[in-house]
Order: structure tokens, then sequence, then C-alpha cells
């Protein structure tokens, strides 16, 4: 029998990335025995780590913040938090989605969510103007509450192939079976 596995991710809409590629890939996590907490910050980590004591954890953080993960699950600077089930995303998970996707893409998301004109008008504001397309995109994303949410559903939908790496390394690693020495260990 497995070990129940906890996902700590920072906020509802990493947690909503993770279980829709799941169930994208027909994958029910609640048959890996895992769940997908999303913690309200990264600097819940130390208390979702002690509330989940003897649970096997794993998550995914932002760049940013992967000093509160470090720190929690005692892990040095340089040293590995993919070998402990944690991936680090370069900015943050919407960053990674609208490489992964390219503008274009995403903005065709957008636009499939009613969204268009609300972008148009938010990529006309003097602060928007000069910024790049990805960045403008990633602040559209944050603009309204619900937004991040709404979108990590659409964009990890509309993913091809180009699953970005910590959201794709996150899913293989919860879904795997099993080391054999503690397989043969809890017999």
């Amino acid at each position: 029998m497995r070990t129940p596995t906890v996902v700590l991710v920072e906020g509802e809409s990493d947690r909503v990335a993770v279980r829709t590629l799941a169930a994208r890939r027909g994958l029910v996590l609640d048959d890996y025995g895992v769940a997908v907490v999303a913690m309200g910050g990264a600097t819940e980590i130390r208390r979702h780590v002690a509330l989940h004591n003897g649970s096997r954890l794993a998550g995914l953080c932002d760049v940013g913040e992967e000093r509160f993960f470090r720190s929690a699950l005692g892990v040095a600077p340089g040293g590995g938090l993919a070998e402990r089930g944690f991936f680090v995303c370069d900015r943050d998970l919407e960053d990674e989605l609208i490489r992964a996707l390219g503008p274009a893409a995403v903005e065709d998301v957008i636009a499939a969510e009613g969204e268009l004109r609300s972008l148009r008008r938010f990529q006309d504001q003097p602060a928007q103007r000069e910024r790049d397309p990805r960045d403008q995109l990633r602040r559209f994303l944050g603009t309204r509450s619900g937004r991040k949410a709404q979108y990590a559903r659409a964009l990890v939908e509309a993913l091809g192939d180009a699953v970005p790496e910590p959201l794709e390394a996150l899913l293989a690693h919860v879904t795997a079976p099993p080391p054999v020495e503690s397989a043969l260990r809890s017999r």
C-alpha cells in the first residue's frame, strides 16, 4: 500500500494546473493516494510540512519562493529539491505555461474565454505598452480574483506535448511506482 502523498503548491491556480494535467492524461490522483493542497502562499510551507507529517510530500514552488521551501524541508542552497519531490518554476507556473504555449496561443485561449477585449484594453494602458508580451500576459492573468485559476485550467488544456518541465516532473514523481526498497520494507 502506498503512503499518502500530499502535493504542496503555493496557490489555487497551481492546484488547478496539477489536477487538470493529471485529468488530461487520464490519471485519477485519488487512485494514487495523491492530494493536492493549495497552501495560500509559500510562507505557509513550514506549517504544512508539520501538518502533513507522515505523508510523502511533493510540490511546486516559484523560483522567488524557493528559499522558504528549502528552509522548511532542510535542503541546503544548491541541494536538490527535486530529489525530495519539489520542483521549481522559473518565475512562476503562469510564466512556465505562457512560455510553453507562446504568446499567440495564450491570446487564443484568452479569446476563447471571451476576454480578448479586456486583454487589449489592459495592453493599451501606458504602463503596459512597452512591456514584453509575455510579461503583459502574465500580469493580465493576475488582475482579477479567480483569473489565475480559470486560466490555469484553460492553458493546461491547451498545451500540446510541450508541458512545462516542473509540472511534468511533479506529475511523473507522484504517479511513479514506489521505490522497490520501501515497497519491500512495508511488507
